[in-house]
């Protein structure tokens, strides 16, 4: 089927908005069911995309709730970050391999991988650092690593490098082997973050979601969407969707951080094991009572053969988990279907096709990227993306990421098209658990149907993108585009807000038809 896929990259602007983010290809979730619900979203937090979601008796009390979270992510990542070179857990690996006394949490992530690596037998291992960066080193050459180097890379990795204390809470390291802790950082982090925003008088709720990882805590049942690893827009149909009370849900996939190498995509995920990247696994999801374990179990079960991934989890009360593999089998616990909400067939019947309706075998891409603003932490921007006919009538509304509703109206263009719709179809906003991507960087598709779900005719529409912040900048791209003739791509000019966009008509990926 024919498919617009939009692609969006924000640029910096100049004042900071709360917003939330409704796909319009989202079947939406429950409300908070105790008092009203906040949203926020933010870029290039802890490297990715966050949103959270408070329910609180009013605004005020929301606000100081997300201050709570998100100073605490502040606090953490000072701690933990392998990228800040002056975080604690920086100094500490650049200094020397003397006996250190560590703060309480860069000691209990330590001790989180030891404990992981002996259950996982070693799928789970802060040194698989020395084997990524022997394989994007490698990649910069275009080249695979020679078994050598991956035999070499693997020795290091199977060495102690370091030792805890747990009685004066000290470690030492025993080798220079670069580590880092992202496994478990983030998910770490996430838990507190809950933490400090429920512990706020008259907070109910929360769900935070960073970088597709999720916890849900509170009086709240959350719809989360599963992504599809082999559909990569924002807005692609999912391949699964839970609800979730008091649980936390992590997915790890192949799909969307690697190496392209003589044309071949290599993991970002390897074997600890092997040096090699996995590739047997391109999408687990685990449901756990905790981020640590959810986000743990996600990764390993990328890495372990899916026998060994069943074992573990049996070890473990209450975890649930989805696999796919890259033979296209399907892998559930048993307790799977008991959590999982049907999900809708968005397939056209070959009775709506015609000759002269949009070649469903088509589609628009639609990249987007963000302008990024460094020093401090910023919202994203109020986003909105639709399509218009040759008379200028809305055809299909793709996307709206917004935060309050009664600024809405500051994106002046959509507002005029699409603010009655919207309102009277009381759309609401899921969550959506997915493997990280960069922070920034967004992919839609337009499949060539309209707002009632049926396929367009061919001919000319005009694709808007609109970016605004509450009281402060305001953007508007248009693009026409004739769906009647070949494939095309059309690069956009950024903005203050909008670094970059590109329109990519174009075949459908061939497992997406």
């Amino acid at each position: 089927m024919n498919r617009l896929f939009i692609k969006i990259k924000l640029v910096p602007g100049a004042l900071m908005v709360c917003l939330a983010i409704l796909l319009c290809s989202n079947t939406g979730n429950a409300p908070l069911n105790t008092g009203k619900t906040y949203v926020s979203d933010y870029e290039n937090i802890l490297g990715t995309s966050l949103q959270i979601k408070i329910s609180a008796p009013d605004q005020n009390v929301a606000d100081q709730a997300e201050a709570k979270a998100l100073n605490e992510i502040d606090r953490l990542d000072h701690i933990l970050s392998g990228y800040n070179t002056q975080s604690e857990f920086s100094r500490w690996m650049n200094g020397s391999q003397k006996v250190t006394k560590i703060s309480p949490e860069l000691f209990q992530v330590l001790d989180l991988f030891d404990k992981w690596r002996k259950r996982t037998n070693g799928a789970l291992d802060p040194s698989a650092e020395v084997i990524t960066k022997l394989w994007k080193s490698a990649a910069k050459e275009n080249r695979v690593p020679t078994q050598i180097e991956i035999d070499e890379a693997v020795k290091t990795v199977r060495g102690t490098h370091y030792i805890l204390n747990a009685e004066n809470s000290t470690v030492q390291r025993l080798d220079n082997a670069p580590l880092i802790l992202n496994s478990f950082a983030k998910s770490y982090i996430i838990n507190k973050a809950c933490d400090a925003a429920l512990g706020l008088n008259g907070v109910t709720a929360i769900v935070l979601n960073i970088g597709g990882d999720i916890v849900i805590r509170g009086n709240h049942t959350e719809q989360v969407q599963i992504s599809n690893p082999k559909a990569d827009a924002e807005n692609d149909a999912a391949i699964a969707k839970v609800a979730l009370s008091n649980k936390a849900i992590a997915t790890s996939g192949n799909y969307r951080r690697g190496e392209l190498i003589n044309g071949k995509w290599y993991s970002h995920i390897v074997d600890p094991r092997t040096g090699i990247p996995a590739e047997t696994v391109i999408s687990s999801t685990v449901v756990a009572d905790n981020a640590s374990d959810a986000g743990a179990l996600a990764t390993a079960f990328s890495v372990l053969k899916p026998a060994e991934s069943v074992k573990l989890a049996a070890s473990m009360p209450g975890v649930q988990y989805l696999i796919f593999t890259n033979k296209g089998e399907r892998i559930e616990s048993e307790g799977w279907k008991a959590i999982e909400l049907s999900v809708a067939n968005t397939a056209t019947p070959a009775t709506d096709i015609k000759a002269n309706t949009w070649d469903p075998n088509t589609e628009l891409a639609i990249n987007i990227e963000l302008a990024e603003i460094q020093g401090f932490r910023v919202h994203r921007p109020y986003v909105a993306v639709w399509v218009v006919d040759k008379d200028n009538k809305p055809v299909r509304n793709i996307a709206l990421w917004y935060n309050k509703t009664r600024y809405l109206d500051e994106m002046h263009a959509w507002y005029r098209t699409y603010y009655q719709s919207f309102m009277d179809a009381n759309a609401s906003v899921s969550s959506t658990s997915s493997a990280t991507r960069s922070a920034g960087k967004y992919t839609l598709k337009w499949d060539g149907k309209d707002d009632n779900g049926k396929l367009v005719n061919r001919g000319t529409y005009t694709i808007y993108i609109e970016a605004a912040r509450e009281h402060g900048t305001y953007q508007l791209m248009e693009q026409k585009m004739d769906f009647t003739g070949g494939f095309k791509q059309v690069q956009l000019t950024g903005n203050a807000e909008i670094a970059a966009a590109t329109l990519d008509y174009r075949k459908k990926p061939k497992d997406a038809q």
